[in-house]
């Protein structure tokens, strides 16, 4: 067994032999780091999927989402924004041969929303719907390896999370969509804990923002991010305070290049038929998105959908009014 190496006294000045082994600690070092970056900027030139054909019911006639682009699904419980969600996550997770685009998705739900038993039923629904040739299992649990789903409970640990994706998109080149359920969902949480500081409650998602910001930047990658209103509101268009988000950060606010405005619409029924309550019933209940971009051209669209047992199904989509565009 070998003494331990005596420590320096104060004054006295390391030898030449022990600089030399911090040299070459040093350089070793530094070519880990230089590998660990290697690998990073392949992953960076790798070319991700384009997103803007994810929806054209959604988006304006220029389509949706490019690379490096983030859409805020806003509006309060109720609104059919966790099932679109699900829409836009099949869409991207099946294969090309059902009409998918067969990319990865990574999905943080800070909500605790996300129900597998729904999504894999909407899948089951799509692959059966797409006529998939010889569908069995095996596709539906291919189709579920393309998602991985990361679970936060504070925004402590949401930043954490943001902070080391950057390896998983480096090891998975296909990652093209990041699906965040919902960004706001500490909001009340972080208030609490900065006191009377609007910065230090604002601290914590200013910096995941700048984190989404450098994946944005360095990946390519496309955020769908839910977003609820910080006070309950009656259901309906949307109003011009309802459109207002300014309760986030204005970091967050400077990323977001998409807004859908999602409402819902009173189902109507008639207790005669005794309908009330049942699945014909809520296949009729009615929800409206107001999307809003502004990449180039600034422009809009109206959106109608019903959720089935199947997921979304789209009633008509239409280009707003002059005054409901002003609003968005």
């Amino acid at each position: 067994m070998f003494p331990p190496s005596p420590r320096l006294q104060p004054g006295e000045r390391k030898s030449k032999r022990s600089r030399a082994n911090d040299h070459e600690e040093e350089e070793e070092e530094g070519r880990t780091e230089m590998s660990e970056s290697g690998t990073q900027l392949f992953a960076r030139l790798e070319a991700r999927r384009c997103l803007k054909d994810v929806e054209p019911r959604l988006f304006a006639d220029d389509g949706g989402p490019d690379r490096g682009e983030v859409v805020e699904v806003y509006g309060p419980e109720g609104t059919g924004k966790t099932e679109l969600l699900y829409h836009l996550l099949c869409r991207c997770i099946l294969p090309e041969a059902a009409g998918g685009l067969e990319v990865d998705v990574v999905f943080v739900d800070t909500d605790y929303s996300l129900d597998v038993f729904r999504l894999a039923s909407v899948l089951d629904s799509r692959l059966s719907a797409g006529g998939s040739a010889g569908f069995d299992d095996a596709i539906l649990r291919s189709c579920l390896t393309r998602l991985l789903v990361v679970r936060c409970s504070s925004s402590s640990q949401l930043l954490l999370t943001l902070h080391f994706l950057e390896t998983t998109l480096s090891s998975r080149p296909r990652a093209s969509l990041l699906l965040i359920d919902s960004i706001s969902a500490f909001y009340w949480s972080d208030r609490s804990e900065g006191g009377a500081s609007v910065a230090k409650q604002e601290e914590k998602l200013s910096r995941c923002s700048e984190l989404l910001g450098r994946l944005l930047r360095d990946y390519k990658i496309t955020i769908f991010a839910t977003c609820h209103p910080i006070r309950r509101s009656s259901s309906g268009p949307p109003s011009s305070s309802e459109a207002d988000r300014s309760h986030l950060c204005r970091a967050w606010q400077r990323l977001v290049t998409h807004r859908l405005v999602c409402s819902r619409q009173e189902a109507e029924h008639n207790p005669a038929n005794g309908d009330e309550g049942s699945g014909e019933q809520r296949n009729r209940q009615v929800f409206t998105v107001h999307c809003s971009s502004w990449t180039g051209t600034k422009s809009s669209r109206v959106s109608s959908f019903r959720v089935t047992d199947g997921g979304v199904e789209f009633i008509w989509t239409q280009r707003p009014p002059p005054g409901l565009s002003a609003i968005l």
